[in-house]
């Protein structure tokens, strides 16, 4: 399909064959250092890596294709033993780069996320001791802390955002999570859904129902949900108006209450809008490239030889043709649900189960998102950190 036969739906683009993929996730090593309740990534024991070499003879390849954002993501990214190596190649082709981290050895990485990341998003499950409790890491809320500290005295601006996982073990603390982000320095709060029925995060043939029974909101709490939902909004109406609060109302509504509600079959699920697959791509340890986190693998690098390859394989063509966003198993459950502004033009909405939704306007590859709002991030030359009026993502 030809850019004139571009696809509209929900003014988000679909370009078939895909001639360029504005965001790339990396997910650079395969373990992590949380043990948290709603992923088993920790299980892993391969602690497999992807292979600087590899990277470094693919960022090129990944430049030309029109990757301008690598996101690490993972399980841990700052696992990785030569992590810095990665980022170095990446700048060297002009990629900007940020980290979806646990926040857990921030402090001990600091410096270098200063000078390599364009921002950082680190998760956060509540305030203080539940959040030690859900990460099943004790005192890692200290950490996470000492973290944003140790950052923050080295750069005042870097950004740091945070999301937060909604389920059975927070959901009447959504006001005092906000608070508590607040009281140690975050910029920003995101809150989703917590995924319980798909094989992500290293669940082949997906849980049985007894451990999704034990992450989901439980059906006798879910209007206590929709009132905590509903004093957020009351009590925080300046932190939604400035931001902070990633989500607007009616998206906490929907996409959390509305959400829960659905899986007991009190209601249908929000409403998919998202182009994913057309717009990014999930690059896993061992090569293999998924459309997103959550749907079947297109292809691995190492076989195809480069990602426009995989990207446009017949059946990765195929997949994305057929896909029906309403009605597949997967996007229809789906839970980062990105959703752009209304006002926005034609635009890449993506998003990975931890990172804040990421707008690229469509095969535009010379301008930085922020600086369409007079707020960019100007890249200098040559290696180091972006020279950033205010740090991407935003």
């Amino acid at each position: 399909m030809s850019r004139a036969e571009t696809v509209s739906r929900g003014e988000l683009y679909y370009d078939d064959p895909v001639t360029g993929l504005p965001v790339l996730f990396l997910w650079p090593h395969s373990g992590c250092n949380a043990r948290c309740r709603m992923c088993d990534i920790w299980t892993d024991r391969d602690r497999r890596e992807v292979d600087v070499a590899d990277v470094d003879r693919w960022a090129q390849e990944w430049a030309d294709f029109g990757v301008r954002f690598v996101i690490l993501t993972g399980g841990e990214a700052l696992m990785h033993s030569r992590l810095w190596e990665i980022c170095a190649a990446l700048h060297r082709r002009g990629i900007t780069i940020t980290l979806l981290s646990t926040g857990i050895t921030l402090a001990r990485h600091a410096a270098e996320v200063v000078r390599w990341f364009n921002g950082i998003t680190v998760s956060l499950d509540g305030p203080g001791e539940v959040h030690d409790s859900i990460r099943r890491v004790p005192r890692a809320h200290i950490f996470l802390e000492r973290g944003i500290a140790a950052t923050r005295a080295i750069d005042p601006e870097f950004r740091i955002f945070s999301r937060c996982a909604v389920h059975r073990h927070n959901y009447l603390l959504l006001r005092e999570t906000v608070r508590y982000a607040k009281s140690i320095g975050l910029n920003r709060v995101s809150f989703l859904a917590t995924d319980v029925g798909s094989e992500a995060f290293n669940r082949p043939g997906g849980w049985p129902a007894d451990r999704q029974a034990g992450l989901l909101v439980p059906a006798d709490g879910l209007d206590a949900l929709a009132e905590e939902v509903e004093l957020l909004i009351a009590e925080h109406a300046a932190d939604f108006a400035t931001g902070f609060i990633n989500e607007s109302p009616e998206a906490l509504r929907a996409r959390i209450v509305g959400y829960y509600r659905a899986s007991y079959g009190a209601g249908d699920l929000p409403p998919v809008s998202c182009n994913a697959p057309w717009g990014s791509a999930l690059v896993e340890p061992d090569g293999t490239v998924r459309p997103c986190f959550f749907q079947p693998a297109y292809g691995n690098l190492h076989e195809a030889g480069s990602l426009a390859a995989v990207i446009n394989s017949p059946s990765a063509v195929a997949f994305r043709r057929n896909l029906d966003l309403a009605t597949d198993p997967i996007c229809s459950r789906c839970v980062p649900r990105p959703v752009r502004p209304a006002t926005a033009p034609a635009s890449l909405s993506t998003c990975s189960p931890r990172s804040p939704t990421i707008r690229v306007p469509a095969h535009d590859h010379s301008v930085h998102p922020d600086q369409r709002s007079g707020a960019g991030a100007v890249r200098g030359p040559g290696l180091g950190r972006p020279e950033r009026r205010r740090a991407w993502p935003a």
